[in-house]
């Protein structure tokens, strides 16, 4: 895996517009058009993520955004009234933008999206840019739908599109701490990374379109083992009657260290402010471990590769989502549902 710099200029202003384009501006046609951008999905992290894009763009820019959440758009625009357009639909972000960055909860949001912004395939004859469109997806989801989305935007000549799944979660969005994985040809990593980079601070390109998924996937599914071993040898510990917070340090320099033991221990009161210390509030929805558990499932399974502690995993997952008192909170939430001491 290899670490792509991070760029923090702004991308190369469209220096003309078509006399169609200008008619169809709302905004001032009299001074030359500077970038335009499209966001679409400010769900939790869409929301925070476009915030921060708009904070960091040129002030003359223009972001257009969209979600089927009217809420959600109302209240951006009232909280960004400078420089921000509600698009009436995903198709109004294409034809107006020409970096449009998706951040959807599921696959078939993301093919539904992208059906309708890239259907027709008139984008450079018919919309507000007469280039080709560069479309980033920051969704996780599987890289065969990935692919396929990727393949009707390349084979139409209407855009590059880019995988570029997140890890940071909600907090990081908010502080743009966030650190993408990206999948994207040579020739356009630095432009993507230019745009990321103003709403998070790391960009990792590891190869071509689907690698960034596929790095995200095979990472979130350690992550999600990690954190069901931790909670057992935690609970084993305690049951033991060894104290919880000594047992967490001689495994922090132990060759059990891993990111749930170190970072999101699930035992309360072993890491101070965590979620399992405020009632497993916050933090990595169980939900969305199991999510993306199930996604790295089925990508090894589609690719033919042996998994031995997937499936087991899944269904553990399934019952701590499924369970009242776990329900909606962090993953490491795991350690209740084993009976661990609270």
């Amino acid at each position: 895996m290899r670490a792509v710099s991070v760029v923090a200029s702004p991308l190369r202003r469209i220096s003309s517009v078509s006399p169609r384009a200008s008619s169809r501006r709302c905004f001032s046609s009299s001074r030359r058009l500077d970038a335009t951008w499209g966001f679409i999905g400010l769900g939790r992290m869409g929301y925070a993520m476009a915030k921060n894009l708009r904070t960091n763009l040129p002030a003359e820019d223009i972001l257009f955004v969209q979600d089927i959440n009217k809420a959600a758009t109302s209240k951006f625009l009232e909280e960004n009234p400078t420089g921000v357009r509600v698009a009436d639909n995903v198709r109004e972000v294409a034809e107006k933008s020409e970096a449009i960055i998706t951040a959807l909860p599921e696959p078939q949001h993301v093919a539904g999206v992208y059906k309708q912004m890239l259907e027709p395939p008139t984008l450079l004859k018919d919309g507000f840019v007469s280039k080709e469109r560069l479309f980033i997806d920051c969704s996780t989801i599987d890289p065969m739908t990935s692919q396929s989305v990727a393949n009707a935007a390349h084979s139409s000549g209407q855009g590059k599109f880019i995988d570029a799944p997140m890890s940071g979660g909600v907090v990081g969005a908010q502080a743009g701490t966030l650190t993408f994985m990206i999948g994207a040809a040579p020739d356009v990593v630095e432009r993507a990374t230019a745009i990321l980079s103003m709403m998070g601070r790391r960009v990792l390109h590891l190869g071509e379109q689907g690698a960034g998924l596929k790095g995200k996937l095979a990472n979130n599914y350690l992550l999600a083992l990690n954190n069901i071993a931790t909670a057992e040898a935690m609970n084993m510990g305690v049951q033991w009657g060894l104290d919880p917070k000594a047992l967490a340090g001689m495994i922090n320099i132990s060759t059990g260290k891993c990111w749930p033991s170190e970072i999101n221990n699930p035992v309360p009161g072993v890491i101070e402010g965590s979620p399992a210390s405020r009632g497993y509030e916050g933090g990595f929805g169980v939900a969305l471990a199991n999510k993306d558990l199930k996604l790295a499932i089925k990508a090894a399974k589609d690719s033919g590769v042996k998994l031995a502690l997937g499936d087991q995993a899944k269904l553990f997952y399934d019952e701590v989502e499924n369970a009242e008192n776990c329900k909606g909170r962090d993953f490491s939430v795991v350690y209740r549902h084993l009976g661990g001491k609270e």
